[in-house]
Parts: C-alpha cells; sequence; structure tokens
C-alpha cells in the first residue's frame, strides 16, 4: 500500500479512540480573522489550515534560525544557509531563483506585510510573543505575495514579561548569544526593553555573523475597554558569504566552501521598526483597531564575483567582486479594523493603505570584463540606478455566518489598488532618467465553512485566492540594468493562485492520551507565473536566439496531503508529528533554454569545446543553449514527502528530554529534472530543566538548556540549484556539459552543540 493511503487508513482507524460525541452548541458567532493583532484567538471555525507557535515554545527551544520553528508545522519548507538567513515557503510554492524575488508567502511582522530585499526573514527570535501559520491563498487579508498562505509574527508584549530577565548561550563555531530584558506592569499598563547579540564564526569559510538587537513594546491602558500600544525594534546586522559550492565534486572535497565564491558577500544591513496601535472594545461585540507604522531596511553589499580583468585575464582572487550594491527601502502605512458580531452573524472591516519607496543603487567597483573579450564596463559606472514608489490602496472584509448549531459559513472579500513609479534614483542624481508608472487592480477572495461533527470532531473546506503582482525589476529591467540584455516587459500581468482545501480537525483519546489531530488534502493552481523567456540564467548575453525578458510563460500545481498530530505535553511521553505528501509539477513551461558556456558572454549556436576564436568554449567567449520543455516536470526542490517528530519524555519534575527526527524525500535539483536533491534523515536531541534555586535567589526562576544538532553526523546538502553550465573552481573552464558537478550547493553543517542558561527574576 502507498504511503499516502496507509496514513489515512491508520487516522481513520484512530476513530473507535475518539472521545465520546457531544450535543455541540456553539457560542455566539465572532470574527476571529484580523491583520493587525493576535487577540482574537481560536479556529474552531476557521475554514482552512492554521497552526500558532506560542512565544513560550519558541524561547524554550532557543532556536538559531526560524525553520527550527516552523518545521513543527505540515506544509513548510524553507532554503537555509548560513546563520539565520532563511526563505519561507509553504505547499511547495517556489520562486525557482537565487535571490531577489519574493517567496510567494506573506511574512507579517506585527501587522505588517514586510518585503524583504532578498526573500529572507529578518526578525529578532528572542522578541517572539507568537507564531501563526495560515496556509491557501491568503490575499484576501493580506494582499500582495499570499499565494500559499502567511507567516504571521507578533512581537513580544504584556505582564508576563515583568522583572527582569537575562539569558546566555555558546555553541559550536564559536556562537554565542547574550539578553537582558527588563519589564513591568501595573495597573497603567505593561511595557518591556530588551538588548540581545548573537555571533558565530559559522561552520563555513569566511561566513561570520553577528546581530545587535534592541526592541520593546509599551502598552497604556486608556480605559477598561481601549488601550494604546508602542512598539519599536532596532536591529544591526553583518554577515559574510552564504557557503554555496560549485558542484558535487567540491561538495565532496571542499564542504566549508573554502574555494570559490557567492554571488553575494559583506551584507552590512540596518532594520528598524516602528509602529503605534489602538484598541478599543467599544462593545460586548464590537471591536475597532488602528495600526501606523514605518519600516525600513539600509542594505549594503557586494555581488557577482570578477571573472576577468578590463583585460581580459582570469581572476580568481576570493575578494574579487564587481559590483557595489546600496539598497535603502521603507515602508510606511496605516491600517483600521472594525469588527462586530449580532447572534449567529459576525463581520469585519478594514481598510490598507501603504506608501512604499524602494532606492537601488548598483555600481562597478572595478573595471572589468564579463568575458576574455570587449566590452569592458569601466569602475564607477552605474549599473542599476532606480527608485520606486509603490502605492496601496484596499478594503477588505470577512463575513461569518452560523446557519446552524453545526454549520458555520465563511466569506471573505479584498480589492487592492496597487500603484508602481519607477525613478531614477535622487540620491544619485538620477543617473537613471526613465520615468514609468503602473497600476493594478486585483481582487482576492476565500469562501469556506465548517461543520462540526460533535463537540471535537470538524470539518472544514474552504476555496481562496492569491495573487503577485509583478516587480519593477520585472517590468523594467532593460532600463534598470542599462548594462544588461534583458528587455523590459511592461505587459506583465500578475500571477494567481486559486487554492482548495478539505480538512478534519479532531480531539481524541490516542492511548489515553488526549491528542489533536488535523489531516488537510489541498491543491493550489497557480497562472500566469512570470519567468525569464530564456530560462534561469541563460540568454544575458548579446545576440540570443531568443530575446530575453520576464514573462507570463508558466503554471504550476500543487497537491497533496498534510497530517499533524499533537499529544498533551503535560503527559510523561508525548508526540508531536507533521507529514506533508506535496506533488508540485509545471503544468505550463514549454520553452526553457539552458545554458553552456558563459551566459555573460556572447551568444553562437557553434559555440563549442575546442573552438575557434570567438567560438572557444571553454575559455568563456560565447555560451549555447539547449531548449527543453519543462510541462509536467516536478518543481524543484520540493520533496514528495517530508515528517518532523518529535518525541518527549518528562523525565522528572522540571527535566524534558526531546528527541527529534527531521526526514525529507529526495528532489531535484533542476527544471529539467536531471539532478537530483537526495534525501536525507537526521536526528536532534534537546533537554530543558528548570528549577528554582534555594537561598537568597529562591524568588528567581531559571532554565538549562542543551542541544545537540545532527546527531550521528551525517553528510548532506541542504539546498541544491541546477540552472546552467558552470565554470569550475579547479581548472577555471567550462566544459559545454551541464551535470551535477555544476550545481550551487550549501552543505549541511555537521554535529553541533549549544548550551544555555536563562535566569528571570
Amino acid at each position: 500500500m502507498p504511503l499516502p493511503r496507509r496514513l489515512f487508513v491508520s487516522a481513520m482507524a484512530i476513530l473507535p479512540g475518539s472521545l465520546p460525541a457531544q450535543e455541540v452548541r456553539l457560542d455566539e458567532i465572532q470574527v476571529t480573522s484580523t491583520t493587525i493583532d493576535d487577540r482574537f484567538a481560536g479556529k474552531r471555525v476557521e475554514p482552512s489550515s492554521v497552526h500558532v507557535i506560542s512565544g513560550s515554545a519558541v524561547d524554550e527551544k532557543r532556536p538559531q534560525n526560524m525553520i527550527q520553528m516552523l518545521q513543527s508545522i505540515p506544509g513548510v519548507t524553507a532554503d537555509l544557509s548560513s546563520g539565520d538567513e532563511i526563505k519561507i515557503k509553504l505547499r511547495g510554492i517556489e520562486n525557482q531563483r537565487y535571490m531577489g524575488e519574493k517567496p510567494g508567502v506573506a511574512i507579517v511582522v506585527d501587522g505588517v506585510p514586510v518585503f524583504e530585499r532578498t526573500g529572507k526573514v529578518n526578525v529578532d527570535l528572542d522578541n517572539i510573543e507568537s507564531i501563526k501559520v495560515i496556509k491557501g491563498g491568503a490575499s484576501y487579508l493580506f494582499g500582495e505575495d499570499a499565494l500559499a498562505g502567511a507567516v504571521i509574527i507578533t512581537t513580544k508584549r504584556g505582564a508576563k514579561h515583568a522583572g527582569v530577565t537575562v539569558s546566555a548561550d555558546a555553541g559550536s563555531w564559536d556562537y554565542n548569544r547574550q539578553l537582558v530584558r527588563a519589564g513591568l506592569a501595573g495597573e497603567w499598563g505593561t511595557g518591556h526593553l530588551q538588548a540581545s547579540h548573537r555571533a558565530s564564526d559559522d561552520y563555513y569559510w569566511q561566513s561570520p555573523y553577528r546581530t545587535n538587537y534592541i526592541d520593546g513594546n509599551l502598552r497604556f491602558f486608556l480605559t477598561e475597554r481601549s488601550d494604546l500600544t508602542f512598539g519599536f525594534e532596532k536591529s544591526d546586522r553583518l554577515k559574510d558569504k552564504h557557503g554555496s559550492v560549485t558542484g558535487a565534486l567540491q561538495a565532496k572535497l571542499d564542504p566549508k566552501a573554502e574555494l570559490g565564491r557567492d554571488f553575494t558577500r559583506k551584507y552590512d544591513v540596518s532594520l528598524e521598526k516602528f509602529n503605534v496601535s489602538y484598541s478599543n472594545d467599544y462593545s460586548d461585540r464590537g471591536n475597532v483597531m488602528l495600526l501606523a507604522y514605518q519600516y525600513k531596511d539600509h542594505t549594503l553589499y557586494w555581488s557577482a564575483p570578477q571573472r576577468y580583468t578590463s583585460a581580459g585575464a582570469v581572476v580568481t582572487s576570493q575578494d574579487a567582486y564587481t559590483a557595489g550594491n546600496d539598497y535603502n527601502q521603507t515602508q510606511r502605512g496605516v491600517k483600521g479594523e472594525w469588527r462586530t458580531s449580532s447572534g449567529s452573524l459576525g463581520w469585519l472591516g478594514g481598510i490598507d493603505l501603504r506608501r512604499n519607496e524602494y532606492l537601488n543603487n548598483v555600481r562597478a567597483m572595478v573595471s572589468y570584463r564579463n568575458s576574455p573579450a570587449p566590452p569592458t564596463v569601466a569602475a564607477g559606472s552605474v549599473l542599476a540606478d532606480d527608485m520606486t514608489k509603490e502605492q496601496v490602496t484596499a478594503l477588505y472584509g470577512e463575513a461569518k455566518w452560523a446557519t446552524t448549531q453545526k454549520l458555520t459559513l465563511t466569506a471573505n472579500a479584498r480589492y487592492d489598488r496597487i500603484g508602481l513609479d519607477y525613478h531614477g534614483n535622487p540620491l544619485y542624481n538620477r543617473a537613471t532618467t526613465i520615468d514609468k508608472s503602473k497600476n493594478f487592480g486585483v481582487a482576492s477572495w476565500r469562501l469556506g465553512g465548517t461543520y462540526a461533527l460533535e463537540r471535537a470532531s470538524d470539518l472544514f473546506a474552504g476555496l481562496s485566492s492569491g495573487f503577485r503582482t509583478p516587480t519593477a525589476e520585472q517590468l523594467y529591467a532593460g532600463s534598470i540594468s542599462p548594462t544588461g540584455s534583458t528587455a523590459s516587459n511592461e505587459n506583465l500581468k500578475p500571477e494567481k493562485s486559486l487554492s482548495l482545501e478539505v480538512g478534519w480537525r479532531r480531539k481524541l483519546n490516542l492511548l489515553g492520551n488526549v491528542s489533536d489531530l488535523e489531516l488537510a488534502l489541498f491543491q493550489i493552481h497557480r497562472q500566469d507565473f512570470i519567468l525569464a523567456t530564456s530560462g534561469q540564467y541563460s540568454g544575458s548575453g548579446s545576440g540570443t536566439a531568443l530575446a530575453n525578458r520576464y514573462d507570463n510563460i508558466g503554471g504550476v500545481r500543487n497537491r497533496g496531503l498534510e497530517l499533524s498530530l499533537k499529544t498533551d505535553k503535560q503527559r510523561d511521553l508525548w508526540l508531536d508529528a507533521a507529514y506533508s505528501l506535496i506533488d508540485a509539477r509545471f503544468t505550463n513551461y514549454d520553452n526553457f533554454l539552458l545554458g553552456l558556456g558563459n551566459t555573460q558572454a556572447t551568444y553562437s549556436a557553434a559555440c563549442a569545446v575546442g573552438g575557434a576564436g570567438a567560438n572557444n568554449l571553454e575559455s568563456g567567449r560565447c555560451y549555447r543553449t539547449v531548449a527543453y520543455n519543462n510541462t509536467g516536470n516536478r518543481v524543484p526542490r520540493v520533496p514528495l514527502h517530508q515528517l518532523f517528530a518529535t518525541f518527549g519524555w518528562n523525565a522528572a519534575p522540571g527535566l524534558v528530554l526531546r528527541l527529534e527526527m527531521d526526514a525529507k524525500g529526495r528532489s531535484y535539483a533542476d527544471e529539467i529534472n536531471q539532478e537530483r536533491l537526495p534525501g536525507r534523515t537526521i536526528f536532534n536531541l534537546h533537554a530543558t530543566y528548570d528549577f528554582k534555586p534555594a537561598g537568597v535567589l529562591g524568588n528567581s526562576k531559571w532554565s538549562l538548556f542543551a542541544r545537540v544538532d545532527n546527531v550521528f553526523d551525517k553528510e548532506y546538502w541542504t539546498i541544491a540549484r541546477g540552472t546552467n553550465d558552470a565554470r569550475s573552481n579547479y581548472t577555471n573552464l567550462y566544459d559545454g556539459v551541464y551535470n551535477a558537478n555544476d550545481m550551487s550547493i550549501i552543505v549541511a553543517k555537521p554535529r553541533a552543540w549549544l548550551v544555555g542558561l536563562t535566569g528571570t527574576f
């Protein structure tokens, strides 16, 4: 019997041990959806898959990156490189590129969908009050980029943080972390201020990182029913390489990436987040919330390793890069929500106004060539110089109707008016003089319902939409990078997704242990998927057989099954398990060009190994392409099977031991489905011991923590991407053959340890 069917049959077999059926009596209906706060909780009448992780669970686990928390949720996958850099994906939605593009998941921090420049998540792991994951198209609440769902992060707040907390960790590769938090609470309100520091040399060569955070929250109780809250977060982050190698051979011989160069290096990131919110429960059934915010991101970094000097000589120095990037982003906005209910009907109305600005300047740090032959790019040349202003005006709402004691229906709708104004960057005297504007009007929605089979069991189903608008880079590529040859395409349409989900939630008695079971079947169909017409990093040189630009040429269908089982963690033995089956395939991708040779050089159909003069492939003077039809192929880097399980043992009062099993099936590393990313299973061990000391520290609480990751020191790859023929780091030549030695690979870290101590006074 196939694995998915066995799991389904096993789930059905649990039914005889379920809790006894009782008469169903639902309370007065309430709308629990919100984009501003997390004070409205509950999933009993939620028609889509929702998972919540508490801040105490985050603190208890001492994560070094976000995936260490999210992997306990079925359907979550992620790209992880060095440090805490992570790109989150839901249900196999994959953006197909290395950097820059949004991942199809809305990352929401304190009510604000945060656009990270490289699609990564930059948030203080020590300042998380809760993490909520909504799966399925979620644009009906959050708008742009919620193709597959949303990850909603709320930062710390409330009386629970009163007192003083100190914490320190140490671990492998000189990892160290220190934190101090001071909080207070009274009849006037609550507040806290904290500072933290993380740093490590990291496992990979030239990959040290350092992060410093100062953040806090202050809430004033204006009346018994209203409050005003201020929050801020300030961080400085330094990071060097990501740890990638070129090819399977280097991954075996040089897992630390001591040879070769990442595409980007030397990140210097300054982040600022400020927000103020007002909430008023003006009646037992009504609430009004307002939010105003400003989030800033200023990032400096190097990109594009130098391959050739201005005279055409080969360059191999690890510190030789061509482009200096200066990126400055400001997100500003206000939101308002009003909710109320009357008997069996509840509703929400909201307005979302955003005024964002993205400034980008890229200049040549040295004089260089892209191939041994001219042209030469002079030092100081403008490679990109632009400003994008984004205006979003959106209205959204939700209606929830309890038609009977058992059946509750939910309808959501949102309309976004999005304007993009693209200009030259005024900080650099508008070296790019083009002025362009583009407007999009996009509607998104959800229809769903829940049916209470009995008090302990619910069926739920939902149909929802998501969308992603084209970026300025995709619309105006030819203007943004004057030295490149990717053409602009101002006729791009927004990508859209349609998600169907059917699920079952049940509380049951499993071997005397009260447990929560959730089973969900889903399908996501994406239309107008935006792809480069000449494949991935192919056709960027002059004279290509197919003009390179972004176009709505792709389609993808993701379907699968998710199973979650959580038993009572207060029992001596407990289990937390998450299984995912994801079948992701291209439904339309019929023209993919694989580049052989130096795709930054000149296209020539005659380019070949041993070619003469300009047609010499090995020397990097030319490239050619091979056409593929990828329709029906599996989407790369999406494992068919994935299982994460935690086995817990409350061994003694205050002592908890955990064994984690993290298993992923194999997947493809490329769109043509030639090279594979092998599957793997690893195990991690955790231990925590909470205690109260005697004597003068008797009023304090302490917690000891220890963790060992990859206990059996398994060798595997974290990620592998195959795009085209790559120049060997050993020979400095192209070989004209695409195989496993052309992939970009990050080798997983070996066994690592971490210990820590936290005290609260």
